[in-house]
């Protein structure tokens, strides 16, 4: 008799850990719940960086091209200039400005290349030194 009363106790603790509690199954839920949003804005953000790293490169790349193409052209002697170049898909807008520098015959050459990504707007810039003398 002994051992049909162990063996019953153990089937029917067997019985009892076989599935989930609601509590258990609710506070799963809840967890979801709070993890799966955080996650997905986690992801979002990350994209929107990929994409603004790569915008950032191609907007360095339109600005090294336009402040060449300025200095060699000699057109850096105006005090602003303006334009839009495409680079892929994107449509970059640039403006070059000549100012004096501390120094009095260098002037300070700037591009300034302006792009959007998702709604914000961003910029990026370069600046050399030219000898206005010359």
């Amino acid at each position: 008799m002994r051992f049909r009363q162990t063996d019953s106790l153990t089937r029917c603790a067997r019985q009892g850990s076989a599935g989930f509690t609601l509590a258990e199954v609710l506070a799963a839920l809840a967890f979801m719940a709070i993890v799966i949003p955080v996650a997905i804005q986690g992801v979002k953000i990350a994209s929107q960086t990929g994409v603004l790293a790569q915008r950032k490169g191609e907007a360095a790349r339109v600005a090294e091209r336009v402040l060449n193409e300025t200095m060699v052209t000699t057109n850096w002697n105006k005090s602003l200039q303006s334009g839009q170049i495409g680079q892929g898909i994107m449509q970059y807008r640039w403006q070059v400005r000549s100012e004096p520098w501390l120094q009095e015959p260098m002037r300070l050459v700037s591009v300034q290349v302006s792009f959007s990504v998702q709604g914000q707007d961003y910029d990026v810039r370069l600046s050399t030194l030219a000898d206005s003398s010359q």
